[in-house]
């Protein structure tokens, strides 16, 4: 779509990298699609929200988020993109751009 940001860090959810073990394969997608992804340090690092994590433990959950805010927004990305609503929600509350499940960037009606 045209009216969707280009340059994007993606975040790479716990779920899809170390649970479902698909580690990469949006960020190929993107790429293929014309998205240009930002490099993000420590990529394989939760976020915090971890399922009810970021609920039930928010001393232990703000502190990773914080840490990977920095490292997402480091590249001055436009548009954070996800594959997960809970990372999505969670990376939201504090982040100073907007956070999108990935797919919305294909039709993002």
């Amino acid at each position: 779509a045209p009216d969707v940001p280009r340059r994007i860090a993606f975040q790479s959810p716990c779920t899809l990298q170390h649970g479902q073990r698909l580690g990469g394969r949006v960020e190929a997608l993107l790429r293929r699609a014309g998205f240009e992804l930002l490099p993000v340090a420590d990529g394989h690092l939760c976020c915090g929200a971890a399922g009810t994590y970021a609920l039930t433990q928010p001393a232990l959950s703000e502190p990773l988020r914080e840490r990977k805010l920095d490292a997402l927004l480091a590249g001055g990305p436009q548009l954070i993109a996800t594959a997960n609503i809970g990372c999505q929600m969670h990376l939201q509350a504090r982040s100073s751009v907007p956070v999108r499940h990935w797919i919305e960037l294909f039709d993002p009606r």
